[in-house]
């Protein structure tokens, strides 16, 4: 990342801390801390770094006591108002790295920032409807014990895709923090009900994806509205910003070099280290469109396999994937761009549960879902570009446990996964030809050899169930023939008429049966009320005929 022009001022190894290499370029006066991590490093606790008691207790409640390497480089600097840029490989922790000195200084009143008083005193800027209920949960879980002089902290999430009535009802009775998506940020605050003037905290998280999905001009328009940072030599009486990226491209390093004040870039790994965790194992594979959804149904009856995520890249793709292999007997869900938020919550409430252990989703779902129980990463197809195929395996192997990776290519994307594996330097440019039937399949991923492309299970019969079987059918068959022979046969005689009198044919038939029928309804006392017919219009040709039979 640093030029040659840079030059190493000190490395040093403290007792708390990392060793740390610090870079300073003399041209622009930017500095870079890389953290260098061996075995024998300790990682400090939170409390050991000046953290906020109440914080403190929030964390231990879920779990964190120690910190990871970017938590570890960032808190002193963003604790004290300093403007940093920290990029480290997803999953190591960087939401809490700006979100715990971002707590800490809202609700402490000699921090630099204004007294609370219901306006935003925060804000955190992040991509996707999904990073945004994610990092607004582990922001609500960090403060859940924080007081402040007016209060709790109260934490709000603003994306697209809900009412704007209940948003804006909840900035109406004041809230401390605000995490939200570019597009619906601008909005509010275009329409008066966000109000930006005393925001003392900037966060930009995952500002690369941000560039992709084309909100850098909206991103400019909300830091126009924001207070301005601190000015060279001052006391950190303006705005702070931080921001937040897995990779650095030449539009963000210029963003933040307008937007931010001689910002520390901050690295939680050496600059050679690779972007993918080394944890991560990693097999790619030449795949046929037709076989890829049988692959991926045995991939899923792994030994060992856990959550799952499978990538695709169009909505039409994710939905199909996810009703095949529904059909095949798996617990899934489908997150992408047809489903509405409510729906895609409800699915990512559940993988997150475990009510499902399969999740097919868009890239768009890469930046949000935060679960350090991913075991396996599927890519259905192949990746854009390397920086898609980083974010899409970052979903495993997080926060030092391991993952496994499978991606399966087109013939049709050789190319592109070959620009993918030259930017990486991954070694793998021509992937093996791969059938869901080929034995090598089964042994890089510990599949058993005896699964089928389904785990739906089949009744089957119990012993000597057969036999009975066919014998009660027999048993019921002959039943039902006695009881169709036990029925009374109709005696009803129909009698066919013209012009409501009985026809010539059928004339000596009707006699009878009037004759027969007299003395019942005598006896009764009774007369049987004759029925109505209906009466139909005869021409005079063919009513003549009817009279002659008649008479």
């Amino acid at each position: 990342m640093c030029p040659s022009s840079c030059v190493r001022v000190t490395t040093r190894k403290a007792r708390t801390l990392s060793k740390i290499i610090v870079d300073q370029e003399t041209e622009t006066g930017d500095t870079t801390l890389s953290a260098q991590l061996d075995d024998t490093h300790v990682p400090p606790t939170f409390a050991e770094l000046g953290v906020r008691d109440d914080i403190v207790r929030s964390l231990k409640e879920i779990g964190i006591e120690r910190t990871f390497a970017i938590q570890e480089l960032t808190l002193p600097l963003a604790l004290a108002g300093d403007d940093l840029i920290g990029q480290a490989r997803t999953g190591m922790g960087k939401t809490f790295g700006f979100g715990v000195p971002l707590l800490h200084r809202v609700a402490t009143t000699d921090s630099g920032t204004t007294p609370l008083d219901g306006t935003p005193r925060a804000l955190v800027i992040v991509p996707t409807r999904e990073l945004c209920i994610q990092v607004s949960a582990d922001l609500a879980n960090a403060s859940k014990h924080l007081k402040s002089s007016n209060g709790p902290v109260k934490i709000l999430s603003i994306y697209g895709g809900k009412p704007y009535e209940t948003q804006i009802s909840a900035l109406q009775k004041g809230v401390d923090v605000v995490v939200g998506t570019p597009g619906r940020l601008l909005d509010l605050a275009k329409q008066g009900h966000l109000i930006l003037g005393k925001i003392g905290v900037l966060v930009l998280d995952e500002a690369d994806e941000m560039l992709d999905l084309g909100f850098l001009p909206d991103i400019e328009r909300i830091l126009g509205m924001v207070p301005d940072g601190p000015s060279a030599g001052s006391t950190h009486a303006g705005r702070q910003t931080m921001l937040f990226s897995a990779t650095m491209p030449g539009p963000i390093i210029t963003l933040a070099r307008t937007f931010l004040t001689q910002p520390t870039h901050i690295r939680a790994e050496e600059a050679e280290s690779s972007a993918v965790h080394d944890r991560t194992t990693q097999h790619i594979y030449r795949a046929h469109a037709l076989d890829k959804v049988e692959m991926v149904s045995k991939v899923l009856q792994a030994n060992g396999r856990g959550a799952t995520m499978i990538f695709v890249r169009t909505k039409r793709t994710a939905q199909k994937v996810a009703d095949e292999l529904l059909e095949r007997g798996f617990a899934v869900g489908a997150v992408h761009g047809d489903l509405g938020q409510i729906q895609r919550e409800k699915a990512l409430k559940k993988f997150r549960s475990g009510s499902i252990d399969v999740l097919v989703a868009t890239d768009v779902a890469a930046r949000g879902i935060d679960i350090d129980d991913v075991t396996h990463v599927i890519n259905y197809q192949c990746p854009e570009d390397e920086k898609t195929y980083v974010h899409r395996i970052g979903r495993t192997g997080r926060a030092g446990r391991t993952g496994i990776a499978v991606t399966l290519v087109d013939w049709d994307d050789i190319p592109r996964w070959q620009a993918i594996d030259k930017a990486l330097d991954l070694g793998t440019p021509d992937p093996i030809e791969t059938y869901s039937s080929s034995p090598h399949l089964f042994d890089d991923l510990d599949i058993p050899t005896d699964v089928t492309g389904s785990i739906k299970k089949t009744p089957e019969p119990k012993v000597g169930a057969s036999d009975a079987g066919t014998a009660e059918n027999d048993d019921a068959a002959d039943a039902d023939a006695d009881a169709a022979r036990s029925k009374p046969r109709r005696t009803r005689n129909r009698t066919r008429t013209r012009a409501g009198k009985p026809t010539a044919r059928r004339a000596d038939a009707g006699e009878t049966a009037d004759n027969g029928s007299e003395s019942a309804p005598a006896d009764a006392g009774t007369e049987a009320a004759p029925r109505r017919r209906r009466r139909r219009r005869r021409s005079p040709a063919s009513a003549a005929p009817a009279q002659t039979a008649s008479e």
